[in-house]
């Protein structure tokens, strides 16, 4: 077993995200091990080619940006208050591919990545960013679900 070095945490500032940055503050403690907190902006549809009055993109897409940074700014604030060995990204694309992407680049020794749990409907329509993440890693995946409150 390779031994936990880095870890990631995909983030989407949910409360399973919540949960799952929890778990790996814990494991890189555990093991000494460094965070990578990544989030990332899902990829919209390009209207570029369309003409939509008093719009810029290029001014969108930094202010989605720089509100993501602040956010995960945040969000680390909260999150690991008192832990310094970590660092974050903010990347562009389609989920599953940047995170498998990010943990290739960053070597990263396992990911770990809240899960909404969906079923049915919304399973079909959402997808699963978890499930494809732990079809395509590099490295093994721990997946948190929040508890049911039923």
């Amino acid at each position: 077993m390779k031994p936990f070095t880095k870890i990631l945490v995909a983030t989407d500032f949910s409360d399973c995200s919540v949960e799952a940055c929890a778990y790996a503050l814990t494991l890189a403690r555990k093991f000494d091990a460094s965070l990578q907190i990544v989030h990332v902006i899902n990829e919209p549809v390009d209207l570029r080619g369309f003409y939509v009055p008093h719009i810029s993109f290029d001014q969108l897409e930094k202010e989605i940006a720089d509100g993501a940074v602040s956010m995960l700014d945040s969000f680390c604030k909260e999150n690991l208050p008192d832990f310094s060995n970590f660092t974050t990204t903010v990347v562009s694309g389609v989920p599953y591919e940047e995170i498998t992407r990010t943990a290739q680049e960053q070597d990263a020794s396992l990911i770990v990545i809240g899960t909404h749990g969906r079923s049915g409907l919304d399973h079909l329509i959402f997808g699963s960013t978890a499930e494809r993440v732990v079809r395509s890693a590099p490295c093994p995946v721990l997946t948190i679900r929040l508890a049911s409150s039923n």
